[in-house]
């Protein structure tokens, strides 16, 4: 019989929300912990480990461990390294000041990965997401499809409640995503935004809005929106975590659902391996199944290269041009 099992490397404030949410979704049976702090990993283990002794929840063996422990993983969730460094320079923390500092991370991550296998599905977290998405992928020759980042799930899934909160409707109403970078970068595909096959110029006309609905304005909200969960609480872990278990979910049960996470681009909107973004892809029990080059207008095309643009830049303070593949 097969036994799922899910691999968390990076317990902090976002890898111990990945470890709780999965423990509820009666995916698996075997989660691991990985830390660089021991300690963090075994307390993390033994405190949802304890949580399966009580009334509802499944048995899952969860235990702390090493990298030789993802040699049978399923899936791998990287969530490692620092989510934000503020500066006293910087009003709003930039993903981009975690550029260097975690692209160091990943590489050590993934060394330890590829020592013992080439076959889970590998899902990252870690910022600035769109970089180390780029390093994962393309400097350990891993399989194509099998790495990919969460993208901007969290970011669409933040214009769908701006959107809804603004019509006084339910967000699972909307259908709308962010895409491009993961962070200040990202934009609203509005061209292809509907609330149930109304879409965006007929919105206005037949819901009552708080505002007008503006591509500009609402595009901001997505990115403010961040900004105000990080400065209330000191980060944000609660959704991006619900992100990748969606994602591992729908591997492990080959949905093939439809969601914006990040990947190489492979010759779409005139990019070819040299960028890694945002942009509707096919998840199923191999990773990426399909990437989906959707038309964009000519307002998103311009927003499309000012954001890879952008990625590309952050691309080059992790030095991913220094760095060949580890065969």
């Amino acid at each position: 019989m097969k036994r799922n099992k899910l691999a968390v490397v990076g317990v902090g404030h976002v890898g111990s929300y990945v470890l709780a949410d999965a423990m509820k979704t009666d995916l698996f049976s075997e989660i691991v912990v990985i830390d660089k702090n021991k300690d963090v990993a075994l307390g993390e283990a033994l405190d949802q480990a304890h949580a399966t002794a009580l009334t509802y929840m499944t048995n899952i063996h969860v235990y702390d461990g090493s990298y030789e422990d993802v040699k049978d993983a399923d899936i791998i969730i990287i969530a490692a390294g620092p989510s934000i460094i503020p500066t006293d320079k910087n009003e709003k923390p930039d993903r981009a000041l975690l550029a260097e500092v975690n692209a160091e991370v990943i590489r050590e991550v993934m060394e330890g990965i590829t020592a013992y296998t080439k076959d889970a599905i590998i899902i990252l977290i870690t910022n600035p997401l769109d970089t180390m998405v780029y390093v994962a992928e393309n400097e350990f020759d891993y399989p194509k499809g099998r790495i990919f980042g969460t993208g901007t799930m969290l970011d669409s899934a933040r214009l769908r409640h701006a959107v809804a909160s603004n019509y006084n409707i339910d967000p699972k109403s909307v259908t709308g995503y962010m895409m491009g970078e993961h962070g200040m970068t990202a934009f609203p595909v509005f061209s292809r935004l509907n609330v149930q096959g109304l879409g965006e110029k007929e919105l206005d006309k037949h819901f009552q809005g708080k505002e007008p609905l503006n591509r500009e304005v609402f595009g901001q909200k997505v990115v403010d929106a961040a900004y105000r969960v990080i400065t209330s609480k000191g980060w944000t872990n609660a959704a991006i975590a619900q992100a990748a278990v969606t994602l591992a979910k729908s591997v492990i049960l080959d949905e093939r659902s439809i969601y914006p996470v990040c990947t190489t681009l492979n010759g779409q909107y005139g990019y070819n391996r040299d960028v890694a973004l945002s942009m509707p892809c096919i998840i199923g029990k191999n990773g990426v199944e399909q990437q989906l080059e959707i038309e964009l207008d000519e307002k998103e095309m311009t927003l499309l290269h000012k954001s890879a643009k952008y990625i590309q830049e952050t691309m080059k303070i992790a030095g991913t041009g220094k760095h060949k593949k580890v065969n």
